[in-house]
This record gives structure tokens, C-alpha cells and sequence, in this order.
């Protein structure tokens, strides 16, 4: 391993010039070339929500015409799970895995490169649909709809979501082979990051549910452009098998979104409240019960479509079940939070408001749970706040928080502190004021996938739209924050954070080869001079002391 870190930082320089654009296998060019990537995806699906939300802010089509609108709609939700939240996942994981482990590089460092070289087709393919007639069926593309919205603008989205499956496949292997394979010597299961927990759940997540919704929109494909009748009812085929094998991958999707932010909140949070981790096993078996969990919960998204009285029963007590380990997680964090000496940078300030809002989503997915309140709400706008209130204001908030965290890591210089906590207020007020209205317009009986509605409604899709328009702004401090950094940021130490994980035992940004020499072990990753059992006896004691106190 190369040791002259001079030569190595050079190489680093040299390195950012050119490679950033080239099919390179060192695995920290690739995650920068993933996070860039999905960045840019944001806020091409970003800008398409905007449109749609202005659209919305009254009751006719005064901005763009519906088919438009529907078109827009299919592509923004398209493009955020597939290009960017879960893109932005992989970025985290290419990058910080080997670093966390003490491994130079990912098992497979060329499958690597080809799981991100598929990702750029696989979204200029999407968009290039508006030339043909971009789909209009939603980014579920339910049968009969979907073969009735435009036959070559659906199949490039089938091509485009079959690359951009393949992309996660490859990822989910290498990230699993890597975390199991090549971890130091010293570093054995119970010893290794949360994040690395998380990832290896999220990895299994992806190997068992993504070819099945590959085989859907292969047999979709069919239905296309031969003729086959596998979902379309008019030749006696069945339209509810896709959507069973469609949610089969698309749930647990939600958590192949979500968990890998878990992991991050699940480092960020101990550093910046200066305690080890509360229950660091409960969360990481906690991810391994969603795993396994997020596989048998799918139906609770057709309760309305026929299915028999038992299986929803079935259905709704897993998706209850579900709860329970995700609420273990939002325990030890708050538990970790208990009595900390917290400072309220951007990572923490993203971290906390992660908590809350998923907490809101978490809440409301509960109800949906239920058989009753779901076919009550099905197919209405409580179902899009619940949606989003889990996904932007979970996944979204916890990405920025581990951007703002390992961004000294990642570039080597420190980032203006004024403008993340800028960029964390307009985003936590504007999520809040557009997605909060969405349960109402549920409850008062707005559908869901409409650009016309009853002027009852357009109060609170104003306010929604107002929303989304704060959201907007919130991205120019990020950016700015982002090129002023990169520009003129003074240089980062090699720990800013005095974090105990590995990555931060080299240099900022790291060599090539990660570390000049085999990293060493701490006493654990969230051992901040304190016995971890000790602490979570204090902690807990000292929380319920405090209840009943009160």
C-alpha cells in the first residue's frame, strides 16, 4: 500500500480532473460520481413536481394540459425513487462501506463501475420518452392503464426501470460481499458500523424482491408489443397478478429507500450528542426483522382490489407487525439523544428533524395499516402525505444529514455552517407546509393522480403549493453552500467530528488505497469513553425518572 502522501494527494488532484467522467473502480470516485448523479436527477424530478404543484394550486387546467400533467406526474415520482433516493443510497454506500470496514476497495470493483455507468442511460432513456410520448399511467404503470397511455413512451419506461433495477442488483452483491468478505481482521459483525447493518439488510432486501418486479414489466413488455394477454383483460388476462407482483418489490422498495438512511442517522446521531449508540444490537436485528418483515406486507396496498377477508387480515397484521422494529430504532435514537451534550450543526439539526417527520409518516402508515381507515382513504391525498412525509421527510432529511456530515471526508474542505442551517429550515418549514394539508384534503375526499378537482379544495392545495415553492428555495442555499465549499472552503482535519469510525482514521479526502496502513480497531464505533451497557442503564433510568417526575 502506498505510503508517500504527498504522491497520493497529487494523485487525488490529478485524479479529479478526469476520472469523475471515466469508467474508474475506485470505489470513492464512484460513490462522488452516484451522489452527482442522483443530485442531478433531483432536481430535474424536483423541477417536474413544481410544475404539477402549480398546476394543483387550482381546481382547472391553467398550466399545462392534462395529458401533460399526467405525463409529468408519472415521471417525477419515476425519477425520485429510481434516480435519485435510491441512487443517493448507493452513493453513501459505494463510498463509506470500505472506508467503515478498513477494506481498500469494494469485492468487485469493475461490477462496481458497471452497476453506475448503467444509471446515466438508464435516466436519459426516461426522459427521452417525451419525444415519443412520455407514459402516463403513474409509476406504478397498473395495467389496463399502462397499455392504453402510449405504447413506445411505456415501453422506454419499462427499459429504463429494467437498467436501473439491474444497476441496484449489482450494487446489493457487491455491498454484500464486501460488508460479509473483507472486513478487518479485528472488526467481527457486532463490532462494525450501524450503517453497515443497514446495508446488508437493505442488500438482501434488493437480491430477493427486485427480480420480481423485473419478471412484471418483462411480461408488461409482452402485453405491449406481442400481443400477450398476462395482464390485460380484454384477452382474459388478470391485472391484479401485476399488481401483486409489483408491490411484491415495490414495498419493500420503500425501505430498500429508507433503510440505508436509517444507518446514517444511526452514525450521525451518537457523534453529535457525544454518546455511544443506545442499543446498538436491538438496531441492528432490527434492520435484519424489516428485511425479512418487508417481504410479506405488499398487499396491504390492494385491500380494495378483491382481496379475500382473511389475507387482508393476514396483511394488516404483518404491516402492524413492521412497526415494531422501526419504532426500536426511533427509541434508541431518542434514547441516544437523552441527555447528550447535543450541538445543533446541520448533520444533527438534519438528523432531528429526520426523526420527527418520519415519525409523522410512521404514524399515519400505522393507520393505513388498518383494513377500515385504508379502503377510507385509498386512493386519496392522506395516502400521498403519508407517502412523502416517510420518503422526503425521512430518506430526504437523513441524506442531507449524512451529506452535511461526511462532507469534510468526502472533499476535504469544511462547509459554510450559516447556509446548511439556512438550507435545513426552508426545507423542514417547507415540507411541512405541503405535505401536513395533504392529510386533510384526504380526509375531505381529494383523489389522488388528478390535475382537475372540486373548488372545495383549493384552499389547502394553495397552501400545499406555497409549500413546495419554500422547498424549492431551499435548494439554492444547498447549492450555493455546496460550490462555495468546494471553491473557497478552508481545509478540513482529517476528524473534524472526533468521530470513532474508521473512515475518519484517514486522510480527508481519503488516499487511494484508503489507508497507509491497516486501520486500527477503537474500543467500538460509538464508544465515546463510556461502557455502552452503563449508559443505556443511565439512560434509561434517567428517562423514566424524568417521566414520572413529571
Amino acid at each position: 500500500m502506498t505510503t508517500n502522501i504527498v504522491s497520493e494527494k497529487s494523485q487525488h488532484k490529478e485524479r479529479k480532473l478526469r476520472d469523475y467522467f471515466t469508467f474508474n473502480t475506485d470505489h470513492k470516485v464512484i460513490g462522488i460520481q452516484y451522489l452527482v448523479t442522483s443530485f442531478l436527477f433531483y432536481f430535474i424530478g424536483g423541477a417536474f413536481a413544481e410544475v404539477v404543484r402549480t398546476e394543483l394550486a387550482t381546481p382547472d387546467p391553467d398550466i399545462v394540459s392534462p395529458e401533460l400533467y399526467n405525463q409529468l406526474f408519472t415521471l417525477h415520482g419515476t425519477i425520485m425513487i429510481f434516480l435519485w433516493i435510491v441512487p443517493a443510497g448507493a452513493a453513501f454506500a459505494n463510498y463509506l462501506i470500505p472506508l467503515m470496514i478498513g477494506a481498500e476497495d469494494m469485492a468487485f470493483p469493475r461490477l462496481n463501475a458497471v452497476a453506475f455507468w448503467l444509471i446515466p442511460p438508464g435516466g436519459v432513456l426516461l426522459l427521452s420518452s417525451f419525444l415519443v410520448g412520455a407514459p402516463q399511467s403513474g409509476w406504478t404503470s397498473y395495467p389496463p392503464l399502462s397499455l392504453m397511455s402510449g405504447k413506445w413512451g411505456e415501453e422506454i419506461w419499462i427499459v429504463s426501470v429494467l437498467l436501473l433495477g439491474t444497476s441496484s442488483i449489482l450494487g446489493a452483491i457487491n455491498f454484500a460481499t464486501t460488508i460479509l468478505k473483507m472486513r478487518i481482521k479485528d472488526m467481527d459483525l457486532h463490532s462494525m458500523p450501524l450503517f453497515c447493518w443497514a446495508m446488508l439488510a437493505t442488500s438482501a432486501l434488493i437480491l430477493l424482491s427486485t427480480p420480481v418486479l423485473a419478471g412484471a414489466l418483462i411480461l408488461l413488455s409482452f402485453d405491449l408489443i406481442a400481443g400477450t394477454s398476462f395482464f390485460n383483460p380484454t384477452g382474459g388476462g388478470d391485472p391484479v397478478v401485476y399488481q401483486h407482483l409489483f408491490w411484491f418489490y415495490s414495498h419493500p422498495a420503500v425501505y430498500i429507500m429508507i433503510m440505508p438512511f436509517f444507518g446514517v442517522i444511526s452514525e450521525v446521531i451518537p457523534v453529535h450528542s457525544r454518546k455511544p449508540i443506545f442499543g446498538y444490537r436491538a438496531i441492528a436485528y432490527s434492520s435484519l426483522a424489516i428485511s425479512f418483515l418487508g417481504l410479506i406486507v405488499w398487499a396491504h396496498h390492494m385491500f380494495t382490489s378483491g382481496t379475500p377477508g382473511w389475507l387482508r387480515m393476514f396483511f394488516m397484521a404483518t404491516t402492524m407487525l413492521i412497526a415494531v422494529p422501526t419504532g426500536i430504532k426511533v427509541f434508541s435514537w431518542c434514547a441516544t439523544l437523552w441527555g447528550g451534550k447535543i450541538e445543533l450543526n446541520s448533520p444533527m439539526l438534519f438528523a432531528m428533524g429526520f426523526v420527527s417527520s418520519f415519525l409523522i409518516g410512521g404514524l399515519t402508515g400505522v393507520m393505513v395499516a388498518s383494513v377500515p381507515f385504508d379502503i377510507h382513504v385509498h386512493d386519496t391525498y392522506f395516502i400521498v402525505g403519508h407517502f412523502h412525509y416517510v420518503l422526503f421527510g425521512g430518506s430526504a432529511l437523513a441524506l442531507f444529514s449524512g451529506f452535511y456530515h461526511w462532507f469534510p471526508k468526502m472533499t476535504g474542505k469544511n462547509y459554510n455552517e450559516g447556509l446548511g442551517q439556512l438550507h435545513f429550515i426552508l426545507t423542514f418549514i417547507g415540507l411541512n407546509i405541503t405535505f401536513m394539508p395533504m392529510h386533510q384534503l384526504g380526509l375531505m375526499g381529494m383523489n389522488r393522480r388528478i390535475a382537475l378537482y372540486d373548488v372545495q379544495f383549493q384552499p389547502l392545495n394553495l397552501l400545499s403549493t406555497a409549500g413546495a415553492y419554500v422547498m424549492a428555495v431551499s435548494t439554492l442555499p444547498f447549492i450555493i453552500n455546496v460550490i462555495w465549499s468546494l471553491t473557497k472552503g478552508t481545509q478540513a482535519e482529517r476528524n473534524p467530528w472526533r468521530a470513532l469510525t474508521l473512515e475518519w482514521q484517514t486522510a480527508s479526502p481519503p488516499i487511494i488505497e484508503n489507508f497507509e496502513e491497516e486501520p486500527v480497531l477503537w474500543s467500538g464505533p460509538y464508544d465515546y469513553g463510556i461502557d455502552d451497557e452503563e449508559q443505556e442503564e443511565e439512560s434509561v433510568s434517567d428517562m423514566l425518572a424524568d417521566v414520572s417526575a413529571k
